[in-house]
Formats: structure tokens, C-alpha cells, sequence
């Protein structure tokens, strides 16, 4: 979660492609602080930058000098502290529309190697098969190693129509692999749904916009139509980097009638917030399991554990990515701005998700299924045997079994396709029937 001053914006994740996400405003000023310099420490620093005008093998102008020297105070910080010049600080706000160029993926430094958080829902990186957890240490002919994330990003931009190899050390595989990419402006599209049976309905929502909220009421609603009011819903937030605080905590406040979200705390009064629910539940209490994965970063996380803390929802997937800080981006008057880790994030319960996660209530891995046929005798039944008598709703019995075969070959394709989504329906056609028993 980042919060831009005097501009004024918070985030919850970064997206690769031409920036990062930002969102909700935060009015906000703060005079420097009061702490002195430490002389001596500045009297070294002063002494290096004079030996490096004077004796590097290149003239290196005043500019570039400090610029590195600022990059590199701030990256020694932690993985997501950063200094934007003017360009990136200007790329930065035109994320906000949601519509950028580059590949679609939410990246972060890892030992000085790019790390894939996730790939964006129907982007480029998507479709040329980027995991999670890839880890990135080529970029063309160049190597990642020894670049800031800043640069590394430059690079994997550029026009639309134009491709870049990255080359890449994936889990599971012996070599590095190269995958190839065909930039393009990158559209994302927030949320989808769709039924997934009769009476359950799914809502993916692949990053969180100004208007995620919004859009997913607007889906809830359209599905409660088609089936004539839901059962239970699964929500979808694998590899879903983050984005807007606004869209976390709108979400949040959708299924919860009362109670805290989320709340951050940090040195500043300025970096202490508390978020709360407002009453209402889109679902009317329906049963909710929420799908989250090693992608699941950030906005996602405080989703998931809001709704775990209040025991609304049944939190299932992995380990979530464990992006638990809050940035502030500070502009400067030269038009650059500092990014900074300013707070942490908690749950309602005031638990810590920064490196440690949300750990799913139930832990499932993304798999293969494929079904096995009952060959052996148990698989006749009495309307099997010669001269078995009759049912007295036959007629009603073949309607059923006709609708049975239908929903069985449905439930056989989401199998195949999405385990972890099979297994979220499972659950929820339990939590319905449990409830519908009085349990």
C-alpha cells in the first residue's frame, strides 16, 4: 500500500507493465524531520563523491552522481523503497487509469534478481505462461543482475508489437528456461464472474481499481438474478498482486456488517489508519470461500485476512505472497519523488502479514484430476436386475437422472480445468447443505 503526498494516492500492490497501481486519496503534509545530519558520515560521503570526480576512469556528471547515490540509500532500505525521477514519477500517476504498456506482470527484487509476484489476468505475460515465483535474471542479452527494479523495468517495457525474451529459473525445472513476450498496452479488466452451478456463483477479481467495488456489486447482483438467489460464492484473489486500498476495503466491507478491516500503524500519526465495515452483506450470510495462492499479494491479503478475522469466509489455497507494508510516495521539487516504507498493515485480529502471509484454512494445491470409471460390480444398482419392480415416480426419477448426468459432466470439466476451483465448489455445496440442516 503506497500514499502518494501532496498528490496524495495509496497502493496496495505494484503492477509491471508501465507502472505501478494507485489509488485512494489521502490528503496529507508533513514538515522534514528535525533529526540532524550526522556530520562525519556526511563528511565521507563528500569525501567519496570528490574521489569519483577525480579519479574514475569516466567523468560522471553531478546529476547522475547523486541520482545513484539516492537510488541506492533508498533500495538498501527494503525491497520496496525506491527514488522515481520525473519520468518514472509521472508513469507512476498515469497508472491510475488502469490502461499501461509493457507485460503484465507485479514484480518485486529478490537478491538482486527480478521475482515474478503474478501474472495480470489476459495479458501478454499470461499468455506466455509466466508463473508466479519465476524468477527473472535475464532480459534480452542483458543480465537482471546488478540492475535496480526501476531499470529492470525499463527494460521490459517498450512498443507495443515489439518482443523480449526473458530468461528464467523456475521451480520444478533443471535449466532456465526463455519465454517470449510480445508487448502491448495492457487493458485490465477487474473483475469477472459467472455460475458455476445452479445456485453458486464466482467472482474473480484479477487486481483492485477505483471501481473494483463497484463492478463486483454489479456482478453479484447480475448473478443472484440467474439463479434466483445465490447459494454461496467463491471468491477468486489467486495471483492477485494488490492495487488500490480503496477497492481492499470496499470489498471487504461488501460481506462484513460491522467491525474493523484493516488498520496501519507506523512511526508518523499521518501512517496510523483504521479502516471499518459498514452494515450490509451483498450475499445476504451465504457461505463465501476465498481462493488465494502464492500471487495473492498485498490488497489481496487484506481481503483475506479481514474476512478470516471475522470468520465470514473460508480462506482456502496456499500461502498467500506476504505483502504487508505501506509505502508513501513523497514528491520533491525537482519533480522526482521518494517512495518510502512508511507503516505495516494488520488484521483486525492485529496480526502482522508483512513476510509472513495469510495461511489458508484449508490448504489445497493446484493439481491435476481425471476420473477413474467404477468397473467393478458395485456399480449395478436394483434398476439393473431382471424383473426389479418399478419406482412410483419413474417418470420423475429419469427427469432427475437426466439433470444428474448434466451437472456431473459440468462438475468433470472444472475438475480438470481448475482443481482448486472444484474443490472450492465442493466446499461450498457443503457449507449450503450444512446451513440449509440447521448446522
Amino acid at each position: 500500500m503506497t500514499t502518494i503526498r501532496t498528490t496524495s494516492l495509496v497502493l496496495a500492490g505494484a503492477v509491471l507493465g508501465a507502472t505501478l497501481t494507485i489509488g485512494q486519496s489521502v490528503l496529507a503534509t508533513k514538515n522534514a524531520g528535525s533529526n540532524e545530519l550526522p556530520l562525519e558520515q556526511m563528511r565521507t560521503f563528500t569525501d567519496v563523491i570528490t574521489r569519483i570526480k577525480n579519479d574514475y576512469v569516466e567523468e560522471v556528471s553531478d546529476d547522475e552522481l547523486f541520482e545513484n547515490a539516492i537510488r541506492g540509500m533508498l533500495n538498501g532500505l527494503d525491497p520496496h523503497s525506491a527514488y522515481l525521477n520525473t519520468e518514472e514519477f509521472n508513469e507512476l500517476r498515469i497508472g491510475t487509469t488502469g490502461e499501461f504498456g509493457g507485460l503484465g506482470i507485479e514484480v518485486g527484487l529478490e537478491d538482486g534478481f527480478v521475482r515474478v509476484v503474478s501474472p495480470i489476468d489476459d495479458t501478454p505475460a499470461e499468455r506466455a505462461g509466466m508463473q508466479a515465483g519465476d524468477l527473472i535474471i535475464r532480459l534480452d542479452d542483458t543480465p537482471v543482475k546488478g540492475l535496480s527494479l526501476n531499470d529492470a523495468v525499463k527494460l521490459m517495457r517498450g512498443k507495443p508489437g515489439s518482443v523480449i525474451t526473458l530468461t528464467v529459473i523456475r521451480e520444478g525445472e533443471d535449466q532456465p528456461i526463455s519465454v517470449d513476450i510480445e508487448r502491448a498496452v495492457i487493458k485490465t479488466t477487474s473483475v469477472r464472474s459467472r455460475m458455476l452451478d445452479e445456485k453458486f456463483g464466482y467472482v474473480r477479481i484479477s487486481n483492485f481499481q477505483t471501481k473494483t467495488t463497484a463492478d463486483m456489486l454489479k456482478a453479484i447482483k447480475k448473478l443472484q438474478a440467474d439463479s434466483e438467489g445465490l447459494s454461496g460464492l467463491v471468491l477468486d484473489l489467486r495471483n492477485n498482486p494488490g492495487g488500490v486500498l480503496s477497492g481492499a476495503v470496499g470489498v471487504s466491507d461488501a460481506f462484513l456488517n460491522d467491525g474493523m478491516i484493516v488498520y496501519t500503524d507506523g512511526r508518523e500519526s499521518d501512517s496510523q489508519l483504521r479502516y471499518d465495515a459498514t452494515s450490509g452483506d451483498a450475499i445476504n450470510g451465504a457461505p463465501l470461500v476465498v481462493l488465494v495462492n502464492g500471487g495473492s499479494a498485498s490488497a489481496s491479503e487484506i481481503v483475506a485476512g479481514a474476512m478470516q478475522d471475522h470468520e465470514r469466509a473460508i480462506i482456502m489455497g496456499t500461502k498467500t505472497f506476504g505483502k504487508g507494508s505501506v509505502q508513501t510516495i513523497q514528491d520533491l521539487p525537482g519533480g522526482g519523488a521518494v517512495k518510502l516504507t512508511t507503516s505495516r498493515y494488520y488484521t483486525p485480529q492485529g496480526r502482522s502479514i508483512q513476510a509472513l502471509g495469510i495461511e489458508p484454512d484449508i490448504a489445497t494445491q493446484p493439481g491435476t484430476w481425471t476420473r477413474e470409471e467404477d468397473t467393478s460390480i458395485n456399480a449395478l444398482s436394483e434398476s439393473n436386475l431382471s424383473g426389479h419392480l418399478e419406482g412410483t415416480d419413474d417418470k420423475d426419477k429419469a427427469a432427475s437422472n437426466d439433470k444428474d448426468a448434466s451437472d456431473e459432466e459440468n462438475t468433470t470439466d472444472l475438475a480438470s480445468d481448475d482443481y482448486q476451483l472444484f474443490e472450492a465448489l465442493n466446499l461450498l455445496k457443503g457449507l449450503s447443505i450444512l446451513s440449509q440442516r440447521g448446522g
